[in-house]
């Protein structure tokens, strides 16, 4: 396909800037008297007038009417702040539940008009040619969205099959994609750390394209493992939940990138390493990693982030350079984005509060996006070929009797090695509890807050379950909650009380073509259809969200009191996140990398 042409290129924009600077050329655009947010000095400046040309900042200077003539349109900053759009550092589109088309719709008024997408969703289902589907859409939009190329896929050989594989010469492939930026986030630290050959391939890869490699390293031993790995070549790092994390990472050379997404709350703590310890800033990036459809649509993105920084001691143009220049430098973008300064593409935001962060007016590309949390540009919905749904394959009709867990000959209690959720962490614990036996059944035991967790393969179609158990969503009713978003191989998991229920909540799944579904005694409480890879849904980011705040409802109406639950879910299959995980192979306990049995 013929890809639509991005912003003119610095060199192709040249003349034209040094015209409409020098005034021998009038602006398109001129936001007159706005309050300087200048991330490159750390100063707020009073007020400044800034001339946009061809998409770019031509000049910055308090006094600009020069630049003014018959067509330029003019903005008046009314004495606002004028603060460079926001970059997202690493995120990935599917935890949305939509498409990147309605991802930009959902996060424009918001604020960000930069995003680091790393694509490894529907790389674990559709291979490279999902993740070139993503890239491709990712170049029809009016904001700068850049992909990394997924590096673990499957996320750990040998602990898991995915729906497809990627290695060096498909990284080496995509390379030479217009809109790729990087290698994605490095899961598989044990195989950098043990010098894997794949692993390094990748990495070597990358670096002969001089991009950037995403790093990923949830551990906490900082000893020889994570020397091995940051010698391995990753460049950044979101997986820290502790300050000596962030502090040792950036010691070491690496960006130390601090998420909050809809679930994982790890600004606070690492954000001590400047607050408290006097480190410097420069190397701190915020990020949201995964954040929900509900999260966008009613809570913000970037200046959500923003704003719990600034709420967490940060100095507001501190928390904005983190969510600004810091991203574009670490890219190799310094020259492009997070920055309001001439040459730079024209992305800023109108605010009239830098601690509250109100969006109240969006530039990107020097064309005004939205207006007072409304998008004023016209983005038309992306239609994703056949190749990319009817991607969930069950093999069969699923039965109660799949979700049972049989207990040794005799048993009247075993005990069982049971997956333990942290709220607003990424992490989980490994748990065991002793849970009692009925006709040679192990049940769950809603007492001890102990569900039933089953993986159920869906990219082949051989009909397989895998069962276990887990612990902290609180479920004290019959029910079951089941979903194709399942990182990182998506296969399906249901958690659930019920047989019946689990059996019932899987098969509609595999009816529908995936998706997220809450069923208590047979019937549909919330259901979000997920055609898109099982991944993402075809429909707007506001109805997405819509459902899915019914899904909250639901699983609540069930018992389940944990912040998003549902993202918590979703990652109970991630086998390179410690402690222990469930996949399509067993269970697996992540700080050794190696399958365990249920019953201990």
């Amino acid at each position: 396909m013929t890809l639509p042409a991005g912003p003119k290129s610095w060199a192709e924009s040249a003349t034209r800037l040094v015209d409409v600077a020098t005034g021998r050329s009038p602006a398109d655009m001129v936001v007159r008297g706005a309050r300087w947010v200048n991330v490159h000095s750390g100063e707020v400046l009073g007020r400044h007038d800034v001339a946009i040309a061809a998409g770019r900042f031509a000049a910055v200077a308090e006094d600009l009417s020069y630049c003014i003539g018959p067509d330029t349109e003019v903005v008046e900053a009314e004495g606002r702040y004028m603060v460079p759009g926001l970059c997202d550092g690493h995120m990935h589109v599917e935890s949305g539940m939509v498409t990147v088309t309605e991802f930009a719709r959902a996060v424009i008024p918001h604020g960000t008009t930069s995003m680091f997408i790393d694509p490894h969703e529907i790389a674990n289902v559709l291979g490279l040619p999902g993740v070139r589907l993503m890239h491709d859409e990712a170049l029809t939009l009016p904001i700068n969205i850049y992909v990394q190329m997924p590096s673990c896929v499957p996320s750990a050989p040998g602990l898991e099959n995915a729906g497809a594989s990627i290695g060096p010469a498909e990284v080496a492939e995509a390379m030479t994609w217009p809109g790729i930026i990087g290698l994605g986030e490095m899961m598989n630290f044990p195989g950098v750390a043990a010098a894997d050959e794949k692993m390094l391939g990748e990495i070597a890869s990358t670096m002969r394209a001089a991009k950037t490699v995403g790093g990923h390293y949830a551990s906490p031993d900082l000893g020889r493992s994570f020397l091995g790995y940051v010698a391995g070549g990753p460049a950044d790092d979101h997986e820290g939940t502790r300050v000596i994390d962030a502090v040792t990472r950036v010691r070491l050379g690496m960006r130390a990138m601090l998420r909050l997404g809809s679930a994982w709350y790890d600004v606070a703590t690492q954000v001590k390493a400047v607050t408290e310890m006097g480190l410097d800033p420069r190397n701190f990036i915020l990020c949201t990693d995964d954040s929900h459809s509900g999260t966008l649509v009613g809570d913000g993105h970037m200046n959500r982030v923003v704003r719990h920084a600034i709420a967490q001691g940060l100095k507001p143009v501190t928390a904005i350079q983190m969510a600004t220049i810091n991203t574009a430098t670490h890219f190799g973008l310094e020259r492009e984005l997070g920055s309001i300064a001439p040459g730079r593409r024209a992305d800023l935001i109108l605010t009239s509060d830098l601690v509250t962060l109100p969006i109240e007016t969006v530039i990107a590309r020097g064309t005004v996006v939205a207006r007072d949390g409304a998008l004023a540009a016209t983005i038309e919905p992306y239609a994703y070929p056949a190749m990319a749904k009817g991607t969930v394959k069950l093999g069969r009709k699923l039965e109660p009797t799949d979700f049972d867990i049989p207990a040794h000959a005799g048993a009247n209690e075993v005990e069982a090695r049971v997956i333990g959720v942290i709220e607003n962490q990424a992490p989980t614990r490994a748990l065991t509890a002793r849970l009692a036996v009925a006709d040679g059944l192990v049940r769950a035991d809603a007492r001890q807050d102990v569900a039933k967790i089953a993986l159920v393969e869906r990219h082949r179609g051989l009909g397989t379950v895998v069962n276990g158990f887990v612990s902290g969503f609180g479920y004290d009713k019959p029910c079951a909650v089941a979903s194709t978003v399942a990182h990182d191989s998506h296969h399906m998991i249901v958690v659930g009380t019920d047989e019946a229920d689990m059996a019932f909540a899987a098969n509609t799944l595999g009816a529908v073509g995936g998706g997220v579904i809450v069923v208590s005694g047979g019937e549909v409480l919330a259901l979000v259809e997920l055609p898109i890879a099982g991944l993402m849904s075809d429909e707007r980011a506001e109805v997405v969200a819509a459902k899915a705040d019914r899904l909250v409802a639901a699983m609540r109406a069930c018992g389940c009191t944990l912040n998003n639950a549902y993202m918590q879910h979703s990652l109970l299959a991630l086998v390179v996140i410690p402690e222990l995980r469930i996949s399509d192979l067993g269970l697996v306990d992540v700080t050794r990398f190696e399958k365990v049995e249920l019953f201990v």
